[in-house]
Formats: structure tokens, C-alpha cells, sequence
């Protein structure tokens, strides 16, 4: 009798602990379902942007910049980790970072190193915060190139030329270079030093009669790139999450998700660009 009345409750406890790890299973698909969709019915408002490792190309950067300028998006979050990298895609950046501030404010951020190019790619922020452990400035352009005659003499290398242009051969590591070529060098490398020192100037509003304060090569922790005017506030993330919040004036903040695979690749691409940055010889380190 009894067993009669309980046994549909019986079938289904039986059920249950048959299946409980696929029914666990389904109900965290159901989760994931339920929030994501959540996540989807509300906009993102805010959005993060990372530059970090050698800045060797800026397509990445500037697409993410580009996406950033949707209407949804009320601010930028710049976070940068890098030592710099090659001239023309620092600049590119630099400039797009200008464009974007003038549709939304934008907060860069020093979470490491925010130097050469990247500090080159940041001056247009809104405000610039870094950690207090971090490295900033290196306002400064570099062209090497090693020297192997010596080396190819040992080894039985005699390198081999054709070219028309006095200059052509200019940056060779076959041989010493002569005054002449050093001096094409130097031309191209103080005019991008000047470039460089004026629009920091321009962008941080500071004297360019004091550039040997705030530029020449010179590095600073945080609290030293404050007092010469390179940064704005020595703090941390959530200083700087804080500071674009406030100046984008969102009253309940959601923040743009990352595409966990992109991040990946990113990382990825990050170290082989560390790799030949080793080789580039012209840029902003």
C-alpha cells in the first residue's frame, strides 16, 4: 500500500541521484545562459583598452580605439605596461587617443612601464594616473646598430653592395660609419626628438624651455614624473577607475567585457614582439 502511494516520489529520487552530475551540469549551462543574457540586455558604458609589450604595430590598438568610439561607450580606460617601441604606430596611437578624447574622456593608466612610445601614445589623455611603483618618461629616440666588421673578418663574411644615393648604405653593421652618414642619422633623430619633446609639451601643457627637466632620456618613478608635470595622480587601477567614472559622469558603471580568446592571442603576441623587438634599431625606447 505505502509502497504504491510513495512510488512516484521513489522514481523520482531515483532519477535524481542517476543523474545528478548531468542535471548539475545543465543547471550551470542554465546559469551561464540566464547571465549572459543579463550581460546582453545592458549596454556596456565603459571601456578598457591595453597597450602593453613592444609597440611595434598599432592595428590592434587603433581597432580597439575605434570600437571605443561607439555612442554606448561614455568613457576609456587606457591601461599601458610597455617600454615603447618603433616611432610611426606610437604616433599613430598617440593621435588616435587625441581623436578619442575629444568625443569622451579617457584615463590613461602606468600599471608597469609608460615610457618612449607608450608615454608618446598616453600624453593625450584626459588625466594620466600610475601606479606608484611604476616607470615613467624616457622622452628620447634611439638608432643603433652593431658593428661586425671586426666579427665578419674572423668568420670569412665580405658583404657586397650595389646602390645609388650618397646615403643608401646609411646604418650598416659591416663597417664603421663615416661622419657623413652619422650625421643623415642624427638629422633624423633630432627632428623626431623634437617632435616628441613639443607635442608633450603641448599635450601636458608644460614650458618647452624646461624640456631638460621633463625630457631628455631622463626616467622617473611616479611621484618624481608628477612634480615635472608628466603624470597627473600616483595610485592605483581603482584610482583610475574612479577618475573616469567621475569624468564620464555614468551613475552605474558597466564595463565592456573582454573576448577571453583575443586576451589570449594578445599574450601571445605580445612575446613575439618582445622577440624582434630585439632587431628594431629606429624607434622610441
Amino acid at each position: 500500500m505505502f509502497k504504491k502511494i510513495f512510488s512516484p516520489i521513489t522514481a523520482i529520487l531515483d532519477f535524481i541521484q542517476k543523474y545528478f552530475k548531468a542535471l548539475i551540469f545543465l543547471l550551470i549551462v542554465l546559469v551561464l545562459i540566464l547571465s549572459s543574457t543579463h550581460q546582453t540586455l545592458q549596454k556596456p558604458n565603459l571601456a578598457k583598452i591595453e597597450l602593453s609589450g613592444t609597440i611595434l604595430d598599432a592595428k590592434e590598438i587603433l581597432k580597439k580605439i575605434d570600437e571605443a568610439s561607439r555612442p554606448n561607450i561614455k568613457g576609456v580606460l587606457f591601461v599601458v605596461n610597455s617600454p615603447g617601441g618603433a616611432v610611426a604606430p606610437s604616433v599613430e596611437i598617440s593621435l588616435a587617443i587625441k581623436r578619442l578624447r575629444e568625443k569622451k574622456p579617457v584615463v590613461a593608466y602606468a600599471a608597469g612601464t609608460m615610457a618612449s612610445g607608450s608615454y608618446y601614445s598616453s600624453i593625450w589623455a584626459n588625466k594620466i594616473v600610475a601606479n606608484p611603483g611604476s616607470i615613467i618618461g624616457s622622452i628620447g629616440v634611439i638608432f643603433e646598430s652593431a658593428n661586425i666588421e671586426e666579427l665578419s673578418k674572423k668568420i670569412g663574411i665580405k658583404p657586397q653592395v650595389v646602390k645609388a644615393g650618397k646615403y643608401k648604405e646609411v646604418g650598416t653593421p659591416f663597417r664603421k660609419w663615416n661622419e657623413d652618414e652619422k650625421k643623415e642619422i642624427k638629422k633624423v633623430i633630432y627632428d623626431t626628438y623634437d617632435m616628441f619633446v613639443r607635442d608633450v609639451a603641448t599635450a601636458r601643457k608644460l614650458n618647452i624651455k624646461d624640456k631638460d627637466k621633463f625630457a631628455n632620456a631622463h626616467i622617473f618613478t611616479a611621484r618624481e614624473a608628477k612634480k615635472v608635470g608628466l603624470i597627473d595622480e600616483v595610485g592605483t587601477i581603482y584610482d583610475a577607475k574612479k577618475e573616469l567614472i567621475k569624468l564620464s559622469k555614468v551613475k552605474n558603471p558597466i564595463w565592456q567585457k573582454e573576448d577571453k580568446f583575443e586576451k589570449l592571442f594578445d599574450k601571445i603576441g605580445d612575446k613575439a614582439s618582445s622577440k624582434i623587438a630585439s632587431m628594431l634599431t629606429y624607434g622610441l625606447f
